[in-house]
């Protein structure tokens, strides 16, 4: 039986450390018999019914939190939709940024085929390196940038597009990426996953009034490729990669 490793628990939350290809929970859309879907093995391991609070795409990691009642969750989901809560992403994208911090603001459709909406992604360049691979034609080396991600609205895919936009493409992200990127990670370093990685959320447990931090450690396959790499952030120093 799928164990999902639970990073945090108290009397009416808990949270995940997801791991890159679960959904978060069963769609009409997804046909696969195969896929894995993150509340269905957390009830059955918990032996409760759990209540998603947010999601993160397939191929993301990272903290997932879920109620652990339907009051729990409904108390809770109002801070999600004020943009009280925090949430913090870790990726490696191809290039260096234009500027250590910055924010991209592109309004985005919804779900990618309907009207414009307002986004807003703030970054902080974490770390940055130049390796001596060829991963295009164009060049003799490769440059690749460490980043936090905040974004300040939920849209769909909104990080992966966002940096897309500004060419800056995911490593990994098969959807919105670079092809010829994701084709020499996975040779070279055979990456066979997304490098974008749902890092630290913040919010006040509604119930106690305290302000929580949880924490998703980074997966193995991140950490390889930031040491293939030699690519390290000092805001993530208390994590051993």
């Amino acid at each position: 039986m799928v164990q999902l490793p639970i990073i945090f628990e108290d009397e009416e939350y808990l949270a995940i450390n997801k791991p890159a290809g679960v959904l978060v929970h069963k769609t009409p859309l997804e046909k696969d018999p195969e896929a894995l879907f993150a509340v269905q093995i957390l009830e059955e391991q918990v032996g409760y019914k759990v209540y998603p609070l947010h999601r993160i795409d397939r191929p993301t990691t990272g903290v997932l939190l879920f109620g652990k009642s339907s009051k729990a969750a409904s108390i809770l989901q109002p801070q999600f939709f004020e943009n009280t809560i925090k949430k913090y992403y870790v990726a490696v994208v191809r290039g260096y940024l234009p500027e250590a911090h910055g924010l991209i603001d592109q309004p985005l459709a919804k779900d990618m085929k309907f009207s414009l909406q307002e986004a807003r992604t703030e970054y902080w360049e974490l770390g940055s390196c130049e390796v001596p691979y060829v991963s295009s034609d164009r060049y003799t080396t490769s440059r690749y940038s460490l980043v936090k991600a905040y974004p300040h609205t939920g849209r769909m895919h909104q990080i992966r597009r966002h940096f897309a936009h500004l060419r800056h493409y995911i490593i990994g992200d098969t959807t919105h990426g670079d092809n010829k990127q994701n084709n020499f990670f996975a040779s070279k370093f055979q990456l066979a996953n997304m490098l974008l990685h749902a890092w630290e959320l913040n919010f006040i447990q509604p119930f106690s009034n305290q302000a929580l931090t949880i924490t998703a450690d980074i997966p193995d396959h991140f950490k390889k490729t930031m040491v293939d790499l030699s690519l390290s952030g000092e805001e993530l120093s208390n994590h051993s990669f």
